[in-house]
C-alpha cells in the first residue's frame, strides 16, 4: 500500500464514529475516556467482545452482522488496515462495531475489569522464533491481561492457521490448568465445530483454504 493512500486512509479514520485512536501516553496516564464506559458509547446493555489484532476488521463486521445484540470491538495497531472494516460499518449502518487502533499490550487501560464477555484471536501471527514468545497473543503474560478484563464467566476464541499456534497454546492451556472447552485441528473437516466458527471467513482464510490448509479452533477458559 502506499503511502499516499495510508494518509488518505488515516485522514478518513478520523472522521468515522467508530474509530478511536489515543496515544499511548492517553492510555498509560489513565486518561482514557471510555474505560470502565464502553456501554455509554454503544449506547446499550449489551455484551463487550473483542477482536485483537483484527488486521482489515473483516471478523469483527461479520459477528456484528449475525449478532446484533452485541458490541464488538476490533482492535490493531494498523489503522490503515481496520480502515476498512470501520468503513464498511459506516457504509451498512452498523451501529454495535467500532475499532480501537492500540497495542495489545495495553488492552487493561482501556477496558475495566470484566468489562469484557468474550475475546475472540483470529490468525494472528504465530511468532514462532523462541525468541519471540513474549509477543505471542497466547502468552501466560497475554492471558493475565485478558483474565483482569473479562468476566468471571467469559471465555477466550483462537481461531488459526498455525499449527505451530494451535499446538503451543493448547500445550500452554493444559499446562496451566486452564479449561478447554472445545478444540479441533481442523474445524471444516471435523463435525461438530461451532457455526460461528465456519460461518465467518476472512480474505486470508478463504485463501488457506483453496490451499488445502487446516484452520484450527480452540475455546478456553482462563482460570
Amino acid at each position: 500500500m502506499g503511502s499516499k493512500n495510508k494518509l488518505k486512509r488515516f485522514r478518513e479514520n478520523e472522521t468515522f464514529g467508530n474509530v478511536m485512536q489515543p496515544s499511548r501516553e492517553e492510555a498509560v496516564a489513565g486518561d482514557f475516556a471510555l474505560k470502565g464506559k464502553w456501554n455509554e458509547f454503544f449506547k446499550n446493555d449489551n455484551p463487550i467482545v473483542l477482536e485483537l489484532g483484527c488486521g482489515k476488521g473483516e471478523y469483527s463486521v461479520g459477528l456484528a452482522e449475525r449478532y446484533p445484540d452485541t458490541n464488538f470491538i476490533g482492535i490493531d495497531i494498523k489503522g490503515a488496515r481496520f480502515w476498512r472494516g470501520a468503513k464498511t460499518a459506516v457504509e451498512n449502518g452498523l451501529h454495535n462495531v467500532a475499532f480501537l487502533r492500540t497495542q495489545i499490550e495495553l488492552i487493561e487501560h482501556f477496558f475495566a475489569e470484566g468489562e469484557v464477555t468474550e475475546i475472540w484471536i483470529t490468525f494472528p501471527d504465530p511468532q514462532i522464533k523462541y525468541k519471540r514468545t513474549k509477543h505471542r497473543l497466547t502468552n501466560s503474560e497475554f492471558l493475565q491481561r485478558y483474565k483482569k478484563i473479562l468476566k468471571k464467566d467469559g471465555f477466550m476464541n483462537l481461531k488459526t492457521d498455525s499449527e505451530f499456534m494451535h499446538g503451543y497454546t493448547l500445550g500452554l492451556l493444559h499446562g496451566e490448568g486452564h479449561e478447554v472447552i472445545y478444540a479441533n485441528h481442523n474445524v471444516y473437516r471435523n463435525e461438530g465445530a461451532p457455526e460461528v466458527v465456519t460461518a465467518i471467513q476472512t480474505f486470508y482464510e478463504q485463501q488457506y483454504l483453496e490451499q488445502n490448509k487446516p484452520i484450527t479452533y480452540i475455546k478456553f477458559k482462563i482460570k
